[in-house]
């Protein structure tokens, strides 16, 4: 009979005494344990990717996993240094670790890596990771002039000062020059407030000290720009590129529509802001609708801010209508986005830019966001940075050039770019987060580069129609953010007059808190006319702002105001289709 192998093969070891048969042996004769298999040390880690993303806070650079001999090892990794965390083997910037490629000496870093297996046994090596820097900064190089930039807006930033002068006046300074004696009847008090508003170029206009921050690198507006006026830019005075006539009918949202103007209104407000500094001269104390004495010559007596009002409607029918309605327009021929690309801008051969991207950076200029605004986080461009969430010499400027000073043209955010990041802080830990800031600077940056990249050749009509489309982007989120900031200061009116509806206690309210949030809806609001890209309809823009009114309801049926002010933000959630997460919660 032929054996099967495997018993052949037992019985040839049984005879040979390699193996014991079962059965009869004591524990003496049981075979010696095998002996643990030597541990293998791990022999390499590898990084899925070695390149990081500048301006990107806790930027991914790639995955971890080790090359080890022993298959059923387990790992972990660590980096050493504090530039570096590795989460869930991805290694990762540390928080408050931004890598800045424009500044940096080199982009390349080095992280050292070691990898530990569960007995211990470890390798470490260091690898070289690469900065990407990617375009993120609004600047570009003349295609025209050798070694000089073509971006010019000073003339937006001279108007951003301006505005930011005249609030700072009227907040922090009006009062003490009444008090002093300085101003002496109403007069006075408007050709003051001219003196920023639309100062006279001959006599005023080199006399106009920067104020409003301590540390600017220049002293007076003219080192900064040539003559300039807030009012000549106010919409319907600069008739060039807009789509409505706003002189002459078009305007909404203040009484009947085309029953005033822009520059009407904001004349009206400068006279309410007069009469108050004149009852102060004249000794009268106004009372709020409590019967509070009213400390502040810029609230009225009806529940409006008049600083804010005026300063956010000079915002938005300046700045923004400029934008919108001229420079990122397409509809007038030789103006906005239509005009030439192949030669200097007005044939004048020492303009380093062309008509085109002087445009663009006029219309970029109004946005008021700093060169390198995707540099930021957004609580530091919001101004809002405390101990441990940001950087402190980033909070709202930042030295760039490292010349002690801020650059008002370059390294400051002006206006609507600060609001964009506050609105973005409102809903960081939204399911639908919104990143205005983002949306606004990067299409603004693709924008300039496609007219930047085309020097000195115009543009074929699939290359307007993109620019036209980067222009779009921009627009939208910049309007969005608006938006935003509406919804946000209607929820914050509501909450300040829930006191003085049904069921509250008057002890619980603030006037001066209602009026500057009430002034701030209404002013950013009434601007949303002012764009040809507009997201709202002529009707709902309308019944905005009869819901709103031209003061907020402190007596009488104060829950139907605020049941108006719901039903003003369901419109724009409806116009916008804004989540209803971040509406309720901005």
């Amino acid at each position: 009979m032929q054996l099967k192998k495997s018993i052949l093969a037992t019985t040839i070891a049984l005879s040979m005494g390699l193996l014991t048969a079962c059965g009869g042996s004591d524990s003496n004769d049981s075979p010696a344990p095998e002996p643990a298999p030597a541990n293998n040390a791990p022999t390499d880690v590898v990084l899925s990717d070695v390149t990081v993303d500048e301006n990107t806070a806790n930027a991914v650079v790639g995955t971890l996993s080790a090359v080890d001999a022993d298959s059923g090892d387990t790992h972990t990794f660590t980096v050493a240094g504090d530039q570096f965390v590795i989460v869930d083997n991805t290694l990762q910037l540390a928080d408050g670790v931004v890598l800045d490629a424009d500044g940096a000496e080199s982009l390349e870093l080095e992280a050292e890596l070691t990898v530990t297996d569960n007995n211990n046994a470890s390798f470490t090596k260091t690898v070289t990771i690469t900065i990407n820097d990617v375009m993120d900064r609004y600047t570009f190089d003349s295609k025209l002039i050798d070694s000089e930039s073509s971006v010019a807006y000073t003339g937006q930033t001279g108007r951003h000062v301006l505005i930011a002068e005249l609030n700072n006046y009227i907040k922090n300074q009006l009062e003490a020059d009444v008090d002093a004696g300085d101003l002496a009847d109403k007069a006075a008090v408007l050709a003051k407030l001219n003196y920023f508003y639309n100062p006279d170029k001959d006599t005023e206009y080199d006399d106009i000290a920067i104020t409003f921050i301590d540390n600017s690198k220049d002293g007076l507006l003219s080192d900064i720009t040539g003559y300039k006026s807030i009012k000549e830019k106010v919409a319907g005075n600069d008739t060039g590129g807009q789509h409505e006539d706003w002189n002459n009918g078009a305007f909404a949202g203040w009484g009947a529509k085309g029953s005033t103007t822009p520059t009407d209104l904001v004349a009206a407000l400068f006279d309410r802001l007069a009469d108050n500094a004149v009852a102060k001269i004249n000794g009268g104390v106004r009372k709020d609708v409590l019967g509070d004495d009213i400390a502040k010559i810029y609230i009225d007596d009806n529940g409006v801010d008049l600083a804010q009002l005026i300063q956010k409607f000079l915002l938005m029918s300046v700045a923004y209508s400029q934008s919108s309605d001229d420079y990122f327009g397409v509809d007038t021929d030789g103006k906005g986005l239509t005009t030439d690309n192949t030669g200097p801008a007005k044939g004048d051969a020492s303009k380093p830019y062309t008509n085109l991207e002087h445009q663009f950076d006029e219309g970029f200029g109004y946005f008021g966001a700093a060169v390198n605004y995707l540099e930021y986080s957004d609580v530091e461009i919001a101004g809002k940075v405390t101990d441990g969430n940001g950087r402190s010499d980033w909070n709202g400027s930042h030295d760039t050039d490292g010349d002690g000073k801020i650059d008002l043209r370059s390294e400051y955010n002006f206006g609507q770019s600060v609001n964009a990041a506050k609105r973005d802080l409102g809903t960081a830990d939204n399911a639908a987060a919104t990143d205005y800031t983002t949306q606004a600077m990067t299409a603004f940056i693709a924008g300039r580069k496609l007219i930047n990249d085309n020097v000195p050749q115009a543009l074929t009509d699939a290359q307007l129609e993109e620019l036209e489309g980067f222009a779009k982007v921009g627009l939208d989120a910049w309007e969005r953010a608006i938006v935003a900031t509406v919804v946000h200061y209607i929820n914050d009116v509501n909450a300040d007059l829930a006191p003085l509806a049904t069921g509250g206690d008057t002890a619980d309210f603030d006037y001066a808190t209602l009026a500057k949030h009430y002034s701030e809806m209404k002013g950013f609001a009434l601007g949303l006319q002012f764009s040809e890209y507009a997201g709202i309809s002529d009707a709902d823009f309308v019944k905005l702002h009869e819901l709103m009114g031209e003061q907020p309801v402190l007596t009488g049926d104060v829950d139907a105001y605020i049941a108006e002010l719901t039903e003003a933000r369901d419109i724009l959630q409806a116009s916008y289709e804004l989540d209803a997460d971040n509406v309720v919660n901005w």
